[in-house]
């Protein structure tokens, strides 16, 4: 196995049930007390506060964000980006790496498997507001296909992740 793999399931395996419970309340609302936590998952203020500074220690818990919703703040469209490069080499991706994570636009950004190499989720506030976006974008690195792809209406989004059940002994 990798050292990744070794750490993530090292970090899934130090993981009670205790401690997915306070993930999972954690996810559905941060701005609760620890008072609060501790009572959803049977632990009095101490313990849990003990638990959740671990989880944040360890990087299990990443940062607590207030979710916004994009429509409200004039960001209406958004925008899935399909990019194929011809050149794969270190220097290339770290080029475009840097320049897209420097993209306030881009929400996420990920290197694929498949006839993709690179997907990024984008928000804008409008038509002009893409094609702005899209001229950096095209402008920051040699491309060889930019493909994108415009969402209709939001079904389903969530930003809370299945909390995996404790693994069988």
């Amino acid at each position: 196995m990798t050292d990744v793999a070794d750490t993530a399931t090292e970090s899934t395996r130090r993981l009670d049930a205790i401690d997915r419970k306070i993930l999972t309340v954690l996810q559905e609302d941060a701005s609760l007390s620890v008072a609060e936590i501790g009572d959803r998952v049977g632990l009095s203020s101490t313990p849990c506060w003990k638990r959740i500074q671990r989880l944040e220690a360890d990087g299990v818990i990443l940062r607590r964000v207030a979710l916004v919703d994009q429509n409200k703040i004039g960001l209406g469209i958004s925008v899935f980006v399909s990019v194929e490069s011809s050149d794969h080499s270190d220097a290339w991706l770290k080029k475009f790496a840097d320049a897209v994570s420097a993209m306030p636009e881009v929400m996420e950004f990920y290197r694929m498997a498949g006839d993709v190499d690179y997907m990024l989720r984008v928000v804008v506030a409008d038509m002009q507001s893409y094609d702005v976006f899209y001229k950096k974008l095209i402008s920051a690195v040699a491309l060889k296909n930019v493909t994108s792809r415009f969402a209709m209406e939001k079904i389903k989004s969530v930003t809370a992740l299945p909390v995996p059940p404790m693994p069988a002994n």
